[in-house]
């Protein structure tokens, strides 16, 4: 899908959607990747100096302050623009929480590190499409990657796994085998997830993508074949699910073993 990136901007600049003190703007998520379609929303996050608020924005909540950033919708070209206002100082407070200094791994395998708004922001600044203020991506995108940003997510999506199997040994155990199923879904995603978030392949809150995801970070340890088996279940017996659930089990063991956090 070719996007008309001055286009966009000038959109948006017509529409006076730009705040003086803008210091950056960029288009994320599908978009940015090529991975949407006709029918995608544009989604565009602006950071600036000062908070900036018109008549139809909504308020929405994350943990840091201010606590609050805006978002506004509109429709041009016939698809949807989603913006969403940020603060240059929320960005540093983010960064903060991903620090190696504040690096803690039980918070970490909790999950409990960052917000999910505040994940999805760090991981599309690394794969956004700059509008303006490229220097500025270029050095949040460094200090990501140099922050334990990386770590964070790995070690969130393992210990999501292990509860995970620890689940559906517990339920196998049990006889209860269509849980059992479910549960080892969730671990295999959660392990692939970790295994993609090793190789900087972030986005495990929007699992769509995972498929997309797995083609670009290409990991050495699973073939994409092998993953696409298991995860649409292609040899999955209903008269024998603990066949597939066990090959699940002993591969999200595996691999867990083989990720690096």
């Amino acid at each position: 899908m070719q996007l008309d990136v001055g286009r966009i901007l000038d959109t948006l600049r017509d529409r006076r959607l730009v705040p003086d003190t803008c210091q950056a703007a960029f288009l994320v998520g599908s978009a940015a990747r090529g991975w949407g379609n006709k029918k995608s929303d544009l989604d565009i996050y602006l950071v600036s100096d000062d908070p900036w608020t018109e008549p139809e924005m909504v308020g929405v909540s994350v943990p840091l302050q201010p606590p609050v950033v805006q978002w506004h919708t509109f429709y041009a070209d016939n698809r949807g623009r989603d913006l969403a206002y940020w603060l240059d100082t929320q960005v540093d407070q983010m960064l903060a929480k991903v620090s190696w200094g504040a690096f803690d791994q039980v918070t970490a395998a909790s999950g409990d590190a960052l917000a999910a708004r505040e994940e999805i922001f760090l991981e599309r600044v690394m794969t956004c499409m700059p509008l303006v203020g490229e220097d500025w991506v270029a050095r949040r995108r460094a200090e990501i990657d140099a922050s334990a940003f990386r770590s964070i997510l790995v070690t969130r999506s393992l210990g999501k796994a292990e509860l995970a199997v620890e689940d559906t040994v517990g339920q196998l155990e049990a006889d209860d085998l269509t849980s059992a199923v479910l549960s080892a879904r969730i671990a295999l995603g959660h392990t692939v997830d970790a295994l993609l978030e090793e190789r900087g392949q972030f986005g495990s809150n929007i699992p769509k993508w995972r498929a997309r995801r797995f083609l670009a970070a290409e990991p050495v340890t699973l073939t994409f074949a092998k993953y696409w088996e298991l995860e649409t279940m292609r040899d999955f017996n209903p008269d024998d699910p603990s066949k597939w659930i066990n090959e699940v089990l002993t591969l999200c063991q595996d691999l867990s073993l083989k990720i690096e956090v």
